[in-house]
This record gives C-alpha cells, sequence and structure tokens, in this order.
C-alpha cells in the first residue's frame, strides 16, 4: 500500500522515533515542541484519523493501552521498521526536493487586480503589519530556553527558516507598497 505523505504522518512518524505514545502525548509534544507553527493538529479528529490511516498502512502499530483514573483508556502507539524507513525516505523527499506547495498568499496576489490599488495597498500594509509581530514572535521563540538552557539550534531550524521567509516576504512587500505610493504600479479593478 503506498502512503501519501503529510505533515502530520510525518510528525507522528517522527515524534514515535522518540518511543511509544499514545494519541494525546502526540498532540502535546507537537504543540510543546511548537511544531504546531508547521504542522496542522488543531483538529484532534485529524490526528486520530491519521494514526488509523498509519496503523492500517503498518507504519504504526497499537500496544498496551493505558488506564489512568483521570483519563479515558489511552492506546498507546509503537513505530514499526517500515514506518521508520518511509519516515526517513519522505525526509530525504522533502529536503532535497523543492515542490509548489500551493499556499493561500499567492493565490490571493493572482486575483488582487480585481480590488482597486490603494485598497490593495491598504491590505498589504496590514499584511506587513502582522508579519512585524509575527517575525518578533519567531524571534522570541529563537532564543526560547528549557530548564534555563537554550534550545538547541537544531530543534529551531523551522523556526529560523520561518523567520527567514517572513523577512523576504515582509521585504517584498515594502517594495511593493513602495511601488502603489509612486504610482509605478498600477492597475484598473475588475475582471482581466
Amino acid at each position: 500500500m503506498t502512503f501519501r505523505r503529510s505533515t502530520l504522518a510525518l510528525a507522528i512518524l517522527g515524534l514515535l522515533e522518540n518511543g511509544p505514545l499514545h494519541p494525546y502525548g502526540i498532540q502535546r509534544l507537537i504543540k510543546q515542541w511548537g511544531k504546531d507553527q508547521v504542522v496542522n493538529v488543531g483538529q484532534r479528529t485529524s490526528l486520530y484519523r491519521m494514526i488509523v490511516r498509519l496503523e492500517e498502512a503498518g507504519l504504526i502499530t497499537a500496544g498496551a493501552t493505558e488506564q489512568d483514573e483521570r483519563y479515558p483508556e489511552r492506546t498507546v502507539y509503537h513505530l514499526t521498521d517500515e514506518g521508520r524507513e518511509i519516515c526517513r525516505e519522505w525526509l530525504a523527499e522533502i529536503l532535497t526536493t523543492p515542490r509548489n506547495e500551493f499556499p493561500e498568499f499567492p493565490a490571493g496576489l493572482s486575483f488582487v487586480m480585481l480590488l482597486p490599488p490603494a485598497t490593495a495597498g491598504e491590505l498589504l500594509g496590514q499584511r506587513r503589519e502582522r508579519l512585524t509581530k509575527r517575525i518578533a514572535e519567531l524571534q522570541l521563540e529563537l532564543r526560547s530556553e528549557v530548564d534555563g538552557r537554550p534550545v538547541p539550534r537544531f530543534a529551531l531550524l523551522e523556526t529560523e527558516y520561518q523567520v527567514a521567509v517572513a523577512v523576504a516576504e515582509a521585504k517584498w512587500i515594502d517594495s511593493v507598497l513602495h511601488d502603489l505610493r509612486t504610482g509605478t504600479l498600477t492597475w484598473t479593478p475588475g475582471p482581466v
């Protein structure tokens, strides 16, 4: 069975590398380690569905069920040898091969001509302000500590990348806002 790669599946397999976990533990670690910035775990049902799919594919296997009087029964999952191998393959593919990931912002830009240039400038200005805040938040994360010691750089590479992308986007927006203000970029709103 071919399993379609996803960031959530990769996160589950990657976390199970450290040892068996139950779904709640997986979700908690994703958030605790800040991986929720790059992996969508907002819906617990998505996590549970992915765990079922990974188990059906033989990439993880259910182990013992833990019982704690404070919580309902929790099934603990283990990474299989095949799951470990697939995780490594996915990592190699992701790290070596750029892919068009279809983010929303470029899609929105592709239809900006429907708005008057002044409105587009106002909206991009608002995005620029939010980016400034986001960059500050991410830079704060880069200085985070655990037990009084800095988090190792290898654990924050995705945050470094997010800072670089956000800074580049902010710089690009600044250039577009400049061109809108000077009139070197303009259009008549409506369909092309």
